[in-house]
């Protein structure tokens, strides 16, 4: 069942599962992804006690901008911002992360700066918080290739095709980010539903320019984003769970990310799975949240 909590900014729909007094799971989606992804996974955490919680990110599904004056972004920042907010709507003192891509970004950024809300973190593809001083270095040119969609979004004709096709765009980085996951139509649909969302388009376009520097951020998030820029090290105990046939970002990208981790930190390579690891690889990812302490 869907139900909605309302911070400063956002009234935000999440699905809540398990004991209403259970150590507290809050599982996060990124892009182009949905709640849905976490299914099997929160079955597996409800019967260990879990009280699960996962929320469709600014832009997804029902979620919804309070006020039209807001700007739509989806700088790291208002991930971060949005995920201790929520946390505060519902009075939830400490928590276990776990999450990927747009929602890891998220977790990386509220277990870095405020280490007190957070039990434990697992975030796929480890360190997930943004360099966007360096963003203009160039990587090597197959790294280069997979970010094609990065490139596209920055022009108009980019924002012209994600509004035209959404559907198109996303599935084809679906089967590029996870070549050996075998989804069917139904699968997909399930959760390209969230795409629907009236702001989908403007929040993940200003994601991927801001991040290069291409677009201005919202400024009242000017003073976080300087927080970040910092690189902050994470202190909770964190598990990175990487798959080995990710499409976007293959484990050599992860390989150091050791060294922003002094809580505690282990490094779990899955091979044949891609980047939607959760729903790829559930029983793992299951797994890794209940070997983190529970709060």
């Amino acid at each position: 069942m869907i139900r909605h909590v309302r911070t400063p900014v956002l009234d935000i729909a999440y699905e809540e599962s398990g004991p209403p007094d259970g150590p507290p799971v809050v599982l996060l989606h990124g892009f182009p992804y949905a709640p849905r992804a976490y299914d099997a996974v929160v079955a597996r955490l409800v019967a260990a006690g879990r009280r699960c919680l996962v929320p469709y990110l600014r832009g997804y599904g029902p979620t919804r901008f309070l006020s039209a004056a807001t700007p739509r972004s989806g700088q790291q920042a208002a991930l971060g911002q949005d995920l201790l907010q929520f946390l505060d709507a519902l009075r939830i003192g400490r928590a276990v992360l776990g999450a990927y891509d747009w929602g890891g970004r998220a977790a990386c950024i509220v277990a870095a700066l405020w280490p007190g809300r957070v039990a434990g973190l697992v975030t796929c593809t480890g360190y997930n918080i943004q360099d966007i001083a360096g963003a203009a270095r160039p990587a090597p040119a197959e790294q280069e290739h997979r970010w094609w969609y990065q490139y596209y979004f920055h022009t108009e004709r980019g924002r012209a095709g994600l509004e035209a096709d959404r559907r198109g765009i996303t599935r084809l980085l679906w089967r590029l980010w996870s070549p050996d996951w075998a989804f069917d139509d139904a699968t997909f649909e399930a959760s390209a539903q969230a795409f629907d969302n009236p702001d989908f388009v403007a929040v993940v376009i200003q994601s991927y320019r801001h991040r290069f520097g291409y677009a201005p951020g919202d400024p009242a998030l000017e003073g976080l984003e300087a927080a970040l820029a910092a690189r902050p090290a994470i202190t909770v105990p964190s598990l990175n769970l990487h798959g080995g046939s990710d499409g976007v970002g293959p484990p050599a990208g992860s390989e150091g990310h050791h060294r922003h981790f002094t809580g505690g930190y282990e490094r779990r390579v899955l091979p044949r799975i891609g980047h939607n690891l959760p729903q790829e690889a559930p029983e793992a990812f299951a797994t890794a949240v209940l070997d983190l302490p529970a709060g």
